[in-house]
């Protein structure tokens, strides 16, 4: 009597989920097979899907007011709940899966929670801090992260796990060039060794293709559009690809052409000897640093992740207090206070002058439906209700939310959260726009729409600055580039 054969990996047949309070399915329609020890690429326009997928394998699901299933769904023959064992999923916020003070701690903490022998714990702590190009020691406190060195931390604790079913929500997204590629080298070694089946979401298509045996592309009415190896996938589709709004290897943005009569730059915003250092850390992340932000231009920052580009960022929003040196008005962006300190602003005046755009858009939610988020700056900053609810809808239409007018803003997909979160942020109409990784999880028709508006607003006479690891948004948007080198 031979052996029965190994159980599939993954097997959906007519799954859906649909969240709690939405009326529209998150995923439905979905039959997918994926054997073990295939590696996936998952692609699919924004709100497609694809996350509520990974976290539905991963067993984060139940239907006790969280949400409603139909369908089946089975992790290696098992419910999905069943297999959370053998399952590691990287979210694509990961300072959600953060949950210890020092970053060993937080990299052993899963380790403990699955009864590995305490001998073993510390090795595999140090091996999997190793394999992601960790830059400090297991003692560096979690609270003093940046976004991608969050990033690189909880994929970490997934990979100490030595998971059967790994899954990748945008992996590095937020992690600068160099990183992103010790994080592929990883996750290369580790497939290589371990015979662990991979689903993995990304947007940067080209550099992950190397890694996958697969591509599975999500529509966004639910069902499958394409399956099959990537040298069929990408190839004689391209019209469908665009017309879905789906990423592929070669794919580029390109800044509309500039108006004829561009308005002239002006300063908005200097900083004179501004420095920055983080409680405990033993080294500036930027130091006496002098720099102008213009109108009718797009300034980049860049560098590798702990440079400080969020810090900058949240410093020129006024949005903290400099440790040293100063952040100051100029007349051009808030006539008769020239020299003020911007972050001595009341919150009235900062939000019709300086718009800021957080690496985490959940952070700065504070309604419970998407109509009242983008109507709510307008009307704090003195718009009458009504002008507030129209300039509101409209910024829905152009970034593609008006689907989700009445939904609260935390069910969202991760890229309309960002599209949301951009839209607050233009909504009391800045003269500054601040944003920090403002593509992250975009398809390719939103980041394509998300290129033509920063590129709009910087040629109508905008002041637009971007932190970020976007090279192709940089290559396509920046008049000028700020790089931040680490330790400055």
């Amino acid at each position: 009597m031979g052996l029965a054969p190994p159980a599939l990996a993954i097997e959906a047949v007519s799954w859906g989920w649909r969240h709690a309070g939405r009326s529209t399915w998150a995923v439905r329609h979905l039959d997918l097979v994926v054997q073990s020890g295939e590696r996936v690429l998952l692609l699919g326009p924004s709100g497609s899907g694809k996350s509520t997928l990974l976290a539905g394998l991963a067993g984060l699901f139940d239907e006790r007011g969280v949400g409603e299933s139909e369908g089946q769904l089975r992790v290696f023959g098992e419910a999905p709940a069943s297999s959370r064992s053998r399952c590691g999923l990287v979210l694509q916020d990961p300072e959600a899966q953060l949950v210890m003070s020092r970053a060993g701690d937080d990299v052993a903490f899963g380790l403990e929670n699955r009864g590995v022998p305490t001998n073993e714990i510390w090795p595999r702590v140090r091996a999997a801090l190793d394999a992601v190009g960790w830059a400090y020691g297991p003692n560096r406190p979690t609270d003093q992260l940046s976004g991608g060195e969050q990033q690189r931390l909880a994929l970490a604790g997934v990979l100490a796990l030595e998971p059967d079913l790994l899954l990748l929500d945008e992996p590095t997204a937020n992690l600068d060039p160099e990183g992103a590629g010790l994080v592929r080298d990883a996750l290369a070694r580790v497939l290589d060794h371990r015979a662990t089946t991979l689903v993995l979401v990304e947007h940067r298509v080209a550099e992950w293709l190397p890694l996958v045996t697969r591509v599975v592309v999500l529509a966004a009415g639910g069902g499958i559009l394409l399956d099959g190896p990537p040298s069929e996938v990408f190839v004689g589709h391209d019209e469908l690809f665009a017309r879905h709004g789906i990423w592929t290897p070669d794919h580029r943005g390109q800044r509309p052409a500039r108006p004829l009569l561009a308005p002239q730059p002006e300063s908005l915003i200097v900083t004179e000897q501004l420095s920055a250092q983080p409680p405990l850390a033993d080294r500036p992340l930027f130091a006496r640093l002098d720099l102008v932000v213009r109108s009718a231009e797009a300034l980049a920052i860049v560098g590798p992740n702990g440079s400080g580009k969020s810090t900058l960022a949240h410093l020129l929003g006024g949005l903290h207090r400099p440790q040293a040196g100063q952040v100051s008005a100029c007349e051009a962006l808030a006539p008769g206070h020239a020299g003020s300190a911007v972050w001595q602003w009341p919150a009235r005046r900062l939000v019709t002058r300086i718009g800021s755009v957080f690496q985490d858009p959940e952070h700065q939610f504070l309604t419970g439906r998407v109509a009242d988020e983008l109507a709510l700056g307008p009307m704090r900053g003195g718009l009458p209700e009504a002008d507030a609810r129209r300039r509101a809808l409209e910024l829905a239409e152009r970034l593609h939310l008006d689907a989700v007018w009445e939904a609260n803003p935390f069910t969202l997909s991760g890229g309309e959260q960002r599209r949301l979160s951009v839209a607050t942020a233009l909504a009391t109409a800045p003269r500054a726009l601040i944003l920090d990784e403002p593509t992250f999880g975009q398809d390719r028709r939103t980041w394509d729409e998300m290129l033509s508006l920063l590129a709009g607003l910087a040629d109508s006479g905008r002041g637009v600055v971007l932190a970020t690891h976007d090279r192709a948004l940089v290559e396509a948007l920046a008049d000028r580039t700020l790089h931040l080198p680490l330790g400055a």
